[in-house]
């Protein structure tokens, strides 16, 4: 852009960067000023707001995110939970945009936004808005998923040449030494039609592809725009029989499993042990004896 191409300030519109200067080792910082450099050639006056502490990013968002005319924020799924929230409660409605520099990044590969930063920068500056839904969970919300129990340390804790080797057998190899330690939780889930009550090692619910870095659902059942969620439970396994069952269709996407339950809802009510610790967008979350989720149709205009 040279001088000649520059309009005036009251022609530009107003960007809020929220950046989290420490997400992926620090990655972010590294490329900022390229960031900025690629908004403000795309006409674009930008006001950066870096987090120092956990909650910054909902502050910034609800006192200042309805003056701008676009949102950005730069981080992890826990930068963007906070962001999203901000908005939310700050009664926002302003475009978000999402450049992910986080470790894990499962919302932007649902949704196709690309992992790299200058290439996710371009496509917010030329993008298109669309809807997503957003979950609530008692007070909070959720991106993308909201989740309990065993199952997130698969993926990180099986050795990369057993993986090489054996393919998804090795999960099953792996994950089977582990048996004893697996906690169940008892629980009771109503969504207005059916009841579902019992045992179970893991549950989420989600409006995502990707769940808790281990699984993956039907791209044809889920819809990040269609007001319903996902919800998958699975069951306590009694044997190594068992075992085997729920991680081969976890990882052949065989969902027909007896130990598996697989069922999409617009509310749900969970009755569950007051001291289980659920995962909000990968960030911790406390709950109660008794949680309501909600779905918030189409709640953020995403920018990609």
């Amino acid at each position: 852009m040279d001088a000649n191409t520059f309009k005036p300030l009251a022609q530009l519109k107003r960007m809020m960067l929220i950046i989290n200067p420490v997400s992926g080792r620090r990655i972010s910082l590294r490329f900022l000023p390229d960031i900025i450099r690629i908004f403000t050639a795309n006409n674009y006056v930008v006001s950066v707001f870096p987090t120092g502490k956990r909650g910054d990013a909902t502050e910034f968002a609800r006192l200042y995110s309805s003056e701008f005319d676009i949102v950005v924020t730069i981080g992890g799924d826990g930068t963007l939970n906070e962001t999203i929230t901000g908005m939310i409660l700050g009664g926002s409605h302003t475009p978000l945009g999402y450049i992910p520099s986080g470790s894990t990044n499962d919302f932007a590969s649902c949704q196709g936004i690309s992992s790299d930063m200058l290439t996710a920068a371009m496509h917010i500056a030329n993008g298109s808005p669309r809807q997503i839904d957003i979950g609530k969970f008692g007070d909070n919300y959720f991106a993308y998923v909201s989740a309990f129990g065993a199952f997130s340390w698969l993926s990180y804790t099986t050795s990369q040449n057993l993986k090489n080797v054996l393919g998804h057998s090795a999960y099953i190899l792996d994950a089977v030494k582990d048996l004893p330690k697996l906690k169940s939780y008892h629980l009771k889930f109503t969504d207005g039609e059916f009841n579902y009550e019992g045992d179970y090692i893991f549950g989420a619910v989600c409006n995502s592809t990707s769940v808790a870095g281990t699984f993956t659902l039907p791209t044809d059942l889920v819809d990040t725009a269609d007001g319903k969620f996902e919800v998958l439970l699975v069951h306590k396994p009694q044997s190594l029989i068992d075992w085997q069952s729920i991680l081969t269709g976890v990882f052949t996407q065989d969902y027909s499993s007896p130990f598996l339950d697989l069922f999409q809802t617009e509310t749900l009510r969970i009755e569950a042990p007051a001291h289980l610790d659920w995962s909000l967008d990968g960030e911790r979350g406390h709950g109660k004896s008794s949680i309501d989720f909600k779905i918030l149709p189409k709640r953020i205009t995403l920018i990609s």
